[in-house]
């Protein structure tokens, strides 16, 4: 488990990351961040908002909760992403957004710190990370690249 002190690091840097950068939420992390606050405090949930498809195409990280901000296929808007975070997620809770790439989990931070989760970071790079020179993902960066768990649901 890690010391308070090294959470306590990650999480003022983290501010300081989506300070500079001017982001509505609380603060961004890398994968390799995200893990560590996940398992060495209590209060920090991993919210995946990718759709349904890609958690079963591509796999998730094991206890993560999982409320898809759009929906496949249209990427419409999921009109009870709210409702569904408030059932799943305690607003006091330290909540780490993941996505695909880290876009759709900067917008659904936004939006949960809009309506009062006031500890809502981005997870950087989110699961797949960047594309390479090819267009794939999964070789640049990201949950998976770094090594993390992950499973195939």
């Amino acid at each position: 488990m890690a010391q308070p002190i090294l959470a306590e690091t990650i999480l003022q840097e983290a501010r300081t990351r989506a300070e500079a950068c001017d982001r509505p939420y609380a603060g961004e992390v890398t994968p390799r961040e995200a893990w560590s606050l996940y398992t060495s405090r209590g209060d920090v949930r991993i919210v995946d908002v990718r759709t349904q498809a890609e958690w079963y195409w591509v796999g998730i990280v094991p206890g993560a909760v999982t409320i898809e901000w759009k929906r496949y296929p249209g990427m419409s808007l999921n009109p009870d992403f709210l409702g569904q975070l408030r059932a799943a997620v305690d607003p006091g809770d330290i909540v780490l957004f993941l996505c695909r790439a880290g876009v759709r989990s900067g917008e659904a931070a936004a939006l949960a710190a809009e309506e009062g989760y006031c500890r809502a970071f981005n997870i950087l790079e989110g699961f797949e990370g960047d594309k390479d020179d090819s267009g794939q993902r999964g070789r640049v960066n990201g949950w998976r690249k770094a090594g993390l768990p992950w499973k195939n649901l």
